[in-house]
């Protein structure tokens, strides 16, 4: 039976952007199941299955529903055993919460901010005004143009925090070793974020976390190619 997947699109129905909905979508090709991608702008995500949940990925497996990256992974790990593990054991998904975790508190705020004007400029007219408002609120009430201006000053240091990631793959090609597990699946939908809706280069030709990102762009024929860079 084939999985159902809702991700969030942008005005652009052919670039699903949202870093966690990357994250599914990687982990369903990674086990090798059929899926069917539905495409949900910001303000018909209420309305996923009859209000399932708040935010979006959310995948229907037959009669089964589930939201949230982490706990589609861990179902999608217990359902299906005989497939590829996302995880290769509990350690791997002890490991792999620290990688979201550093991904969320590191990654994730510079992204959001260096992107947002970006992000907001590919939405429609409907899902920009929901955009700014709740964006703006989330900012103590500045402008996506004030916040997204910084991104030049900041850029350097965020390049900085890069460093422990950047060393892990000095050592082998994927987090999670000689081949990608969800950990890589978690910091790929970040990179993937701002590469489809953000023309600003956040990586310098050369980096090593560049080099896996390219590597992991290509899994699964390509499937995160599927979606075009921003220009």
């Amino acid at each position: 039976m084939t999985i159902l997947v809702y991700e969030l699109v942008g005005s652009d129905l052919s670039r699903p952007f949202s870093p966690h909905c990357w994250k599914t979508v990687m982990s369903l090709a990674h086990k090798g199941l059929e899926f069917e991608r539905i495409a949900v702008p910001f303000t018909e995500v209420p309305l996923v299955e009859n209000g399932a949940a708040k935010t979006v990925p959310v995948i229907r497996d037959g009669d089964r529903l589930v939201s949230d990256s982490f706990d589609i992974a861990l179902y999608l790990e217990r359902t299906y055993p005989e497939r590829p593990s996302l995880f290769g054991g509990p350690g791997g998904e002890a490991s792999a919460r620290f990688v979201e975790r550093w991904s969320q508190m590191t990654i994730h705020p510079f992204f959001g901010a260096a992107a947002m004007l970006d992000i907001h400029d590919r939405l429609a007219p409907v899902d920009q005004a929901y955009f700014r408002d709740s964006r703006e609120k989330r900012n103590n009430g500045r402008s996506l143009e004030s916040v997204a201006s910084e991104r030049e000053a900041r850029h350097p240091e965020f390049l900085k925090k890069l460093e422990p990631l950047r060393s892990t793959l000095s050592y082998q090609p994927f987090i999670g070793g000689e081949s990608p597990l969800f950990a890589d699946y978690i910091v790929f939908g970040a990179f993937q974020w701002v590469r489809v809706m953000s023309p600003f280069q956040y990586l310098p030709a050369g980096d090593p976390v560049l080099d896996w990102f390219d590597r992991c762009l290509d899994l699964y024929d390509g499937i995160g190619r599927s979606a075009p860079a921003a220009a």
